[in-house]
C-alpha cells in the first residue's frame, strides 16, 4: 500500500438513497486513520440526525457545520434565505480547504446546485482550491456531466426499491 496521500475529488450522486451515508462512511473510515474531517451540510437544516450525535463523540476530529434552512420545497423560508444559507455554506467549504482536514464533505451541495443556490463555477473553484492531500466529497442528486468529468471517482446511487413507496416513513438510524 502506498503511504503517499493523494487527495481525490469524489461524487456520490443519483436518485437512490445512500449518498450522505456513503460520504459518512468515508468520514468514519478516515477518523479511524487519525484524519480530521469536516462536513458542511447545505440543505438538511436543524433535523436531529445520527451523524450529528456521532460527531459529538469524536470531539475536534470531526466537525459538522449545518448551513441549510431545510427542504427548499416548503414555504418556511424564502428563496433568498436559502440562497444566503448556500453562500454561507460556500464560505464554510472554502474555510474547510485550509489543509487541516483529510476529508471534507459538501453534503447536498449538488441539490443546492440544481436549485440555483450555488453555481458550477463555485464548485470548480472549490476543486481548484483543494489541498493536494485532502479528499473532497460532493453529495446530491443530479451531478452535471462537467463535474463528473472533473471528479476522480463518481458513484451513482440507483433506487431499485424504497420503503417510502410502501408508506414507510424515514427510519431513525437508517435514514437520519
Amino acid at each position: 500500500m502506498a503511504d503517499e496521500v493523494q487527495g481525490l475529488t469524489v461524487v456520490f450522486t443519483g436518485d437512490g438513497k445512500g449518498k450522505t451515508s456513503a460520504a459518512m462512511g468515508v468520514v468514519f473510515r478516515a477518523l479511524g486513520h487519525g484524519l480530521k474531517c469536516r462536513v458542511v451540510q447545505f440543505i438538511k437544516g436543524t433535523m436531529d440526525t445520527g451523524e450529528i450525535r456521532s460527531a459529538e463523540a469524536h470531539g475536534d476530529s470531526l466537525e459538522i457545520v449545518r448551513v441549510g434552512k431545510g427542504f427548499t420545497n416548503t414555504r418556511k423560508h424564502t428563496e433568498e434565505e436559502h440562497k444566503e444559507a448556500a453562500q454561507d455554506g460556500l464560505m464554510e467549504a472554502e474555510k474547510s480547504l485550509d489543509g487541516s482536514y483529510g476529508v471534507v464533505v459538501l453534503d447536498e451541495i449538488l441539490y443546492a446546485l440544481g436549485k440555483g443556490l450555488v453555481t458550477i463555477e463555485d464548485i470548480f473553484w472549490l476543486i481548484k482550491s483543494k489541498p493536494e492531500t485532502t479528499h473532497l466529497i460532493f453529495t446530491g442528486r443530479g451531478a452535471p456531466q462537467e463535474l463528473i468529468d472533473k471528479a476522480d471517482m463518481v458513484t451513482e446511487m440507483k433506487s431499485v426499491k424504497h420503503p417510502y413507496s410502501s408508506g414507510i416513513t424515514a427510519q431513525k438510524g437508517l435514514d437520519f
